[in-house]
């Protein structure tokens, strides 16, 4: 063997060393890269498009209809003066005049006016409007109602059947209580009692063979030696609201031989619907349905920029705008609303005053430095809205870096006992909408989004925050909103990239109120605003 030869493998192992050093050091932040830009997405996609229901209310309101064939051949007596209790649940408009026409009578006994508001439409509108007040109805109903509100039945597991939730009563009124119904082992007498404590019981008919003591008292008694008669008896028990109050529940005790159950009757108003005729029966007109609100602040050419590409898509929309500069110049225009605030008033109260005054469906909110561009397509927002639960969506917004952003927030309160609560907010979503592909489910999104104009209206924003805000309206939404966001609709932002010198005095007043610093008196007001209002110890983001 050579000399060189024995030197070969040294060599090869000083070369192969270096070489694998080099591809450590290429592979290592290639496997870096591809793992933090490729992440899988564990969400499952959710249908929370409108579902055909039938109305909660139906067999609850006329439970006489809804008798069991069962006991068919069991004879009973109806009892109209209870069955009248029940009938006036129809509601109707009198006019009632006093018996004594004289001045003072009028505070004690005032007349009674009552009105047909379809005598403000012409014969020949009147069936459209009908109809779209029809269909708003129904998607009213759809979005506002949930499980709880349906009817559902215990069976029989222990002897009493008895309805486990949707049994609801208006205050002051009466209702047929549905399920009631004791399957027991032969015995020779059958009894059953109710308590309530916020109503009294009554029967709406008199089955024959069936005692009943406590007629017209919040306790009930029946009892029978045929088990058949005193089910047929359960089914005409009717409840009447005796304590007054717009919004609770009544906890019925339900007990036989040794066996005890509860259930509770909601005691209150129905939501009033909150209905938008938009005029139109086919497609989506956007100037109907949708109202464009924004807050400016000392930037002028950027909100005539703003309302300048808004018109190239949108001529006849309707702009509102909320104004607190020091020196507000005039905005004029069709359909544009302009309402001057005190100077520095805030931000949060600007977007409170602006939304007070839409009176469509929807609202749109847009800073005053967006640009409308051929993607901001505020169709495909409006179609979210239509046909699915969401009450908010936001877009998507893109710098002229080309940078585009979607700001999708997660955020949840976590229990923290007598010292407060905390709250968690990260970025993210929750699931994919079905039949939106480029949409998904949050909690919070970026400052342009399309809403239901009543439910913004409805959480409002604090105006106490004045300065730096914008999560906070969706903490405070927490519960109350439905959101989601799209990223396929797109709004531009007008170019923030200036130097320094070339900045004119009212852009560095909007600078010095827009980005207060860490230490500015704004920031810790909003901290103890978390700490009291909102009942939080801390908060954690990412």
């Amino acid at each position: 063997m050579k000399t060189g030869d024995l030197h070969k493998p040294h060599r090869m192992r000083l070369y192969r060393k270096p070489l694998c050093i080099l591809l450590l050091v290429v592979t290592i932040p290639v496997v870096f890269l591809v793992l933090l830009t490729w992440t899988p997405k564990p969400y499952n996609a959710v249908d929370i498009r409108y579902r055909a229901r039938g109305k909660p209310e139906s067999q609850v309101e006329n439970g006489l209809r809804f008798l069991s064939q069962k006991y068919a051949h069991v004879p009973y007596t109806i009892k109209e003066d209870v069955v009248r209790l029940l009938t006036s649940n129809s509601c109707q408009c009198q006019n009632v005049d006093n018996p004594i026409n004289l001045p003072f009578i009028q505070k004690y006994l005032p007349h009674v006016w009552a009105h047909s508001f379809e005598n403000v439409y012409n014969v020949s509108e009147l069936e459209g409007v009908k109809r779209r007040r029809s269909q708003e109805y129904q998607s009213f109903i759809e979005r506002t109602q949930s499980p709880a509100d349906l009817l559902v039945v215990a069976k029989a597991n222990s002897p009493l059947e008895y309805p486990t939730q949707g049994v609801e009563v208006r205050p002051l009124q009466s209702i047929v209580v549905p399920g009631l119904s004791l399957q027991a082992s032969s015995r020779d007498e059958y009894r059953v009692n109710l308590t309530a404590t916020l109503g009294t019981f009554n029967v709406a008919a008199e089955v024959h063979g069936v005692k009943v003591q406590g007629e017209g008292e919040m306790h009930l008694s029946l009892s029978s030696p045929r088990l058949e008669n005193l089910n047929r008896q359960l089914e005409f028990i009717v409840y009447t609201n005796t304590r007054f109050h717009p919004n609770t529940a009544d906890t019925v005790l339900l007990d036989t031989d040794g066996h005890q159950a509860s259930f509770t009757i909601k005691v209150r108003y129905r939501v009033t619907p909150r209905l938008y005729n938009s005029g139109s029966e086919e497609g989506y007109n956007v100037s109907a349905l949708v109202t464009i609100a924004t807050k400016t602040f000392l930037r002028y050419d950027k909100l005539r920029d703003l309302i300048e590409s808004i018109r190239k898509f949108y001529p006849t929309v309707s702009i509102i705008i909320a104004d607190d500069s020091d020196k507000p110049e005039k905005i004029q225009g069709p359909f544009i609303e302009h309402y001057i605030m005190p100077f520095g008033k805030g931000w949060f109260a600007g977007r409170n005053l602006a939304i007070s005054q839409v009176t469509t469906k929807y609202v749109l909110w847009v800073d005053d430095d967006f640009i409308f561009t051929a993607n901001t397509k505020v169709e495909k927002l409006v179609d979210v809205l239509e046909k699915t639960s969401l009450d908010l969506v936001g877009g998507a917004v893109r710098e002229v870096t080309g940078y585009t952003a979607t700001f999708r927030q997660k955020i949840s309160v976590e229990s923290g006992g007598e010292e407060g609560d905390c709250i968690h907010i990260r970025k993210g979503y929750h699931h994919d909408i079905q039949g939106f592909p480029n949409c998904v489910i949050t909690d919070g999104v970026i400052n342009f989004f399309l809403a239901r104009t009543d439910k913004v209206q409805q959480v409002g924003f604090d105006p106490s925050l004045a300065r730096a805000a914008h999560l906070e309206f969706f903490m405070d939404g927490l519960g109350k909103l439905h959101v989601g966001s799209c990223s396929d609709v797109i709004v531009g932002h007008a170019s923030k990239i200036k130097l320094p010198w070339t900045k004119t005095e009212s852009e560095k007043t909007y600078a010095k109120f827009r980005y207060p610093s860490s230490s500015d008196n704004d920031v810790k007001a909003k901290h103890t605003f978390f700490y009291f209002k909102n009942r939080l110890k801390c908060m954690t983001m990412d």
